[in-house]
């Protein structure tokens, strides 16, 4: 099935599975008590860590005196819910999961909460702050890194104000691999990423005869598309089909890649060079007709979750025969890692057509997928099916081939399924488990050949409120749901231990710019902040303050 049709009959799923998020849309009397509010979260097979903080969380919420619905979907439907029916949720269980160009906080401080991406963008949420966007915006022009930072507190702390996420926690990342299959010497380990990355992926030598690495993840893939930024997994498959200008190197710094030299002539002028000889997966060569061309898909509305990253490229031109000069509108201190290390680079002659046809179409380039994919990574796309298996092979001409002959994504939704795989050798890299890690880690004590890895995530889980709809367009009841979560639990019980706890969107793996202590839990204390802005309490069941009706938003 194409993506296009699978992404329609998500949508219309969806919106069934969403009709009873709503409330009836009748005006009751002055200070309507606060209707069922249904927090939505992955389904407890997929993700029993999510799950159970979620169940954590509603029974909090309900000594608060609020009527809380705990509903599970697919990762899918959820995605879809939450991504593309903006109107139609309440409150939902995320995450912003570790990717190398998230070590420079731009996209977690701009692309999260400024306005400019609330409609189609990262900030779903649908958070409105003109102060905000101000601080988001002169973080991105300061060029003195010890502004900068301060100014990235700043951020930090308004967001923690204005509570639009409930932070929960920074997980480890706890992987296991077959040290019979990949020589532990080899293995790369990412600072807040951890041992499951590109580098490992593409440096990592074979302890052995096998030369298959077979990883897992435990949901469907949502795509395959590289205009197109979607889940864990598929971030995993994008990052070795297609090559990037540069990228974040096992420091967090970034790196040249695709170009063989990357200098700035001036601070608001780039050039970068193409090593030689590069060539897309269907023999064609990478030029910089193509490197322009992959920048330019970003900066319209058919890619609008790139869109952000391309919006302070003024012009872009060749130099020579191999070169590329971009010409920014004003400095950017993160450009090179937030924008030059995250664009994936796509053939013209394969995207422009589709894009052309797509013009004064609704549809835009993350509902498409190419039968297949052509990139010009140091991996191409032998087969897939993007709810079972992932089948990559070795691209021999790349200028960083890797040691491994194929790479094979499983997809595994049961977690106990995916360690007993690990134990017989079907899998050799448990890239992908939910489960509780004490057993991951008993296993390898068992078994000597298992290496486990924990690695603190750069990424987050929260909860996200839907800030179109009522009662959550109200900071007020935002932060009382904020203080009544207890962080410290959701560690020790959803997470079994391996998290801490969550205070920003910017996480403690990130030392030189992580800001913030998370709101001691007390239910008192959320209490008083629902008093103070007028909310009561009659009967067991919150109610809004005085003259204030339960009413939908428009959809």
């Amino acid at each position: 099935m194409d993506l296009q049709r699978r992404f329609l009959i998500m949508s219309a799923a969806a919106a069934s599975l969403a009709v009873p998020l709503l409330s009836s849309g009748v005006a009751h009397a002055a200070g309507d008590p606060i209707r069922k509010i249904i927090l939505a979260t992955a389904a407890q097979a997929a993700d029993p860590q999510e799950f159970q903080a979620a169940q954590l969380i509603a029974q909090e919420w309900r000594k608060l005196g609020l009527d809380v619905e705990v509903r599970g979907f697919p990762r899918p439907q959820l995605s879809d819910l939450v991504w593309f029916n903006r109107q139609k949720w309440d409150t939902t269980m995320w995450r912003m999961v570790g990717r190398p160009e998230r070590s420079d906080p731009d996209e977690l401080v701009y692309n999260l909460f400024h306005s400019s991406t609330a409609e189609k963008g990262f900030n779903f949420v649908g958070y409105v702050n003109k102060d905000y966007d101000s601080i988001a915006e002169s973080q991105r022009r300061e060029t003195n890194v010890e502004k900068r930072k301060e100014i990235v507190g700043k951020a930090q702390a308004m967001v923690a104000k204005d509570a639009p996420y409930v932070f929960l926690v920074h997980p480890k990342n706890t992987v296991g691999y077959l040290s019979t299959v990949f020589k532990p010497a080899t293995v790369v380990d990412q600072g807040g990423i951890g041992v499951r990355n590109f580098w490992t992926f593409v440096q990592a030598e074979p302890a052995g005869a096998v030369k298959d690495i077979i990883a897992n993840s435990t949901e469907s893939l949502n795509s395959i598309n590289p205009l197109y930024i979607s889940g864990a997994p598929d971030s995993w498959v994008t990052e070795l089909i297609w090559d990037r200008l540069m990228r974040i190197g096992p420091d967090g710094l970034a790196k040249p890649y695709a170009a063989k030299d990357v200098k700035w002539v001036d601070p608001t002028t780039l050039e970068v060079t193409l090593r030689p000889g590069m060539m897309w997966h269907d023999g064609k060569p990478v030029t910089p007709d193509d490197v322009i061309f992959s920048f330019e898909a970003t900066m319209g509305d058919k890619a609008p979750m790139y869109k952000p990253f391309a919006s302070n490229i003024a012009s872009m031109e060749k130099v020579g025969a191999d070169g590329v000069r971009f010409k920014l509108k004003e400095p950017n201190a993160s450009f090179l890692i937030s924008t030059i290390a995250k664009m994936n680079l796509i053939p013209k002659h394969v995207w422009e057509p589709v894009l052309q046809g797509m013009a004064g179409k609704p549809q835009n380039a993350e509902s498409y997928q190419e039968q297949l994919p052509i990139g010009s990574g140091p991996f191409k796309v032998a087969r897939y099916k993007l709810n079972e298996e992932i089948v990559l092979e070795k691209n021999a001409a790349h200028w960083q081939a890797p040691k491994f002959d194929r790479w094979i994504l499983r997809v595994i939704p049961n977690n106990e399924a995916g360690l007993g795989m690990l134990r017989r050798g079907e899998l050799n890299f448990l890239s992908d488990y939910r489960g509780d890690p004490k057993l991951l880690i008993d296993l390898a004590a068992q078994q000597k050949d298992i290496q486990v890895a924990s690695t603190v995530d750069m990424g987050l889980r929260f909860v996200g409120h839907n800030l179109r709809r009522k009662p959550f367009d109200d900071p007020a009841f935002r932060q009382a749901l904020s203080v009544a979560v207890n962080r410290n639990l959701m560690a020790q019980a959803a997470w079994n231990g391996f998290a801490v706890p969550a205070s920003s969107m910017i996480s403690p793996a990130l030392p030189f710019w992580h800001q913030g202590t998370p709101p001691k839990a007390s239910l008192d204390d959320a209490k008083a902040i629902l008093k103070k802005a007028g909310y009561e309490v009659v009967g067991n069941k919150l109610h809004y303050p005085n003259g204030v009706k339960e009413t939908l938003q428009p959809e």
